[in-house]
């Protein structure tokens, strides 16, 4: 079961933004990593197009460099990413999403 399912599950409503179309820019990112509840270096993937970029973990060792990453490779964003009022978290293992909702 997918996030948007989930909130559909529990009544709450969910604005969904798909980020290949509607990438977050610096200032939402920086409002995200306020809320995060998880490390900030979690946000960014790590997978075939980090390899590719050649990317280490000094360079997503600070929420400045985890920014200016997603900014410049919007790919590289950790998903699902739920963000209520008042926190954020990267939705995986899948059950994170219901207790986060349903608090």
């Amino acid at each position: 079961m997918n996030a948007v399912k989930i909130a559909e599950e529990l009544g709450v409503g969910a604005d969904i933004v798909v980020y290949q179309k509607f990438p977050l820019d610096a200032a939402t990112l920086r409002d995200v990593i306020a809320k995060l509840e998880d490390p900030v270096t979690n946000l960014v993937r790590r997978d075939s197009l980090w390899g590719k970029l050649g990317l280490t973990e000094d360079d997503a060792a600070t929420p400045d460099q985890v920014v200016d990453l997603i900014v410049q490779h919007k790919m590289l964003l950790q998903r699902p990413l739920v963000v209520t009022d008042d926190k954020a978290i990267i939705g995986r293992p899948k059950d994170r999403v219901r207790e986060l909702l349903a608090r």
